[in-house]
């Protein structure tokens, strides 16, 4: 094909872009890229721009449908708006099912009846919300609030724990860093390294580094775990009776990535 034929409908294309923009959006535009500190060049930010606007115009019509009663959700504008869904995909979804290794099958309590709600968060087994950044790491962030409750449980002490941690290290369990992982994996790293630092000592970076674990920042352990069988009866009695648990969530849909409330 001709070169000079594909750069000319390259150009057509970000023209018909261009032609499409809904200036009353500018302002809102200009506020986003400012508050989350986006910069970008001509040519591609004329098509960040075209992929903003249409999910803007998504999320609003979505939360219109919500107040019409056609869904129980909100959703919003956010870091991820100049992403399109296909690109959100393949940065944020790093879980890995096929290469872990299985803890022991979660017993459950029989005859236990199980509350209508648990608020875990109001109880005080939650750390603030973490952000995994532009790296696959969503395993290591499931695995460590899991971690953190379990360690209020005991302990009576909420301490944030290293994520970092986890993606230099845990390579030799299976886990591959930014390129993706699994909580049993990262169990079974802080099982057989016999600690994982603290977050204040090893603090998130969102890239692979070399492995900087220090036994004398060590906050945490893990003697064991088991794997919850994925139906919604387990998971519930599972959260019910043992605390906050690692769970791995399509988040891949629209509706996760500019998810609000409800």
């Amino acid at each position: 094909m001709n070169p000079s034929f594909l750069l000319a409908a390259f150009c057509l294309g970000i023209a018909s872009a261009a032609l499409t923009r809904d200036h009353s959006l500018d302002a809102q535009w200009t506020k986003w890229k400012a508050k989350h500190k986006k910069l970008y060049g001509m040519v591609g930010g004329i098509w960040r721009r075209a992929v903003w606007q249409k999910n803007m115009e998504m999320i609003e019509q979505h939360n219109q449908e919500y107040s019409q009663g056609k869904h129980s959700f909100t959703m919003a504008m956010n870091v991820f708006g100049d992403m399109t869904n296909e690109e959100f995909r393949q940065v944020m979804n790093g879980f890995q099912y096929q290469k872990h290794r299985k803890g022991k099958e979660f017993q459950e309590r029989l005859l236990l009846e199980i509350p209508t709600s648990v608020d875990w968060g109001e109880k005080g087994y939650m750390t603030p919300v973490k952000n995994q950044g532009m790296c696959d790491s969503c395993w290591a962030f499931s695995a460590t609030g899991a971690l953190e409750g379990q360690m209020f449980w005991k302990t009576g002490k909420l301490i944030s724990l290293s994520e970092q941690n986890l993606v230099d290290c845990s390579w030799p369990q299976g886990n591959e860093g930014c390129n993706g992982g699994f909580m049993d994996n990262s169990f079974w790293y802080v099982q057989e390294n016999r600690g994982l630092d603290s977050e204040a000592s090893y603090p998130y970076e969102g890239k692979v580094k070399t492995c900087r674990y220090h036994p004398k920042y060590s906050v945490a352990n893990d003697t064991g775990f088991v794997d919850i069988p994925s139906w919604e009866k387990a998971v519930a009695k599972a959260v019910a009776t043992v605390g906050p648990v690692s769970v791995a969530v399509d988040a891949s849909h629209f509706s996760f990535q500019f998810y609000k409330k409800g």
